[in-house]
């Protein structure tokens, strides 16, 4: 009875797991040697390639190197139902020091980060780089829990789930500590144009 069943599901596993896994985000490849794409009290700009958006982000955080973080970044091909990009842009900058909320504007997702280091403030300010596909709308968007869990400690966060996007992130910032949590915007998006105009 056992093979029997084996024998019925088997084909059926093996044709969801092959409709679904071009979207399973992971293992992430964080680039060459894992390196991070900044060094402590300096600037950065990260873009992922031409058709990829942000799936993972990593962080160390270093109170003696000026309460700062180094920052790491994975990228994977959206989904092949958005097509590709049709227009890619800089959004405005969140100031350091000071709590903010962004999404990328006109329905973007996010695929890259710029990043300052201010010594006065010991703090970041931040820019998200997006880019559109077609007017693919956002749907069933929610917020990730916080990262990281508590402020100081080293940073993780991946996307499991197919077909779900960062469009952008919520941070506070402490004072005390002088570091950022970080809340990650997440959206499905269509897999048709939408009737109406995007914002």
């Amino acid at each position: 009875m056992d093979i029997f069943l084996l024998c019925v599901f088997l084909p059926l596993v093996t044709v969801a797991w092959g409709q679904y896994s071009d979207y399973y985000y992971g293992p992430y490849n964080y680039g060459d040697n894992d390196e991070w794409v900044n060094v402590y009290r300096q600037g950065f700009n990260f873009q992922c390639p031409h058709g990829q958006v942000i799936v993972a982000v990593r962080s160390v955080f270093s109170k003696k190197e000026g309460s700062d973080r180094l920052w790491n970044y994975a990228c994977m091909p959206a989904s092949q139902s958005l097509g590709e990009p049709t227009e890619c842009w800089w959004e405005e900058i969140n100031r350091a020091g000071t709590e903010w909320y962004q999404t990328c504007s006109n329905n973007g997702l996010v695929a890259g980060f710029q990043s300052q280091y201010f010594p006065s403030v010991l703090d970041r300010e931040w820019q998200f780089y997006c880019c559109r596909y077609s007017r693919r709308c956002p749907y069933s968007c929610w917020l990730t829990t916080e990262y990281p869990g508590h402020y100081g400690e080293d940073m993780d966060m991946m996307m499991y789930s197919y077909d779900y996007y960062i469009r952008g992130a919520t941070t506070t910032f402490s004072a005390v500590d002088r570091d950022r949590q970080w809340k990650f915007i997440v959206c499905r998006m269509t897999d048709y144009d939408c009737p109406f105009q995007n914002v």
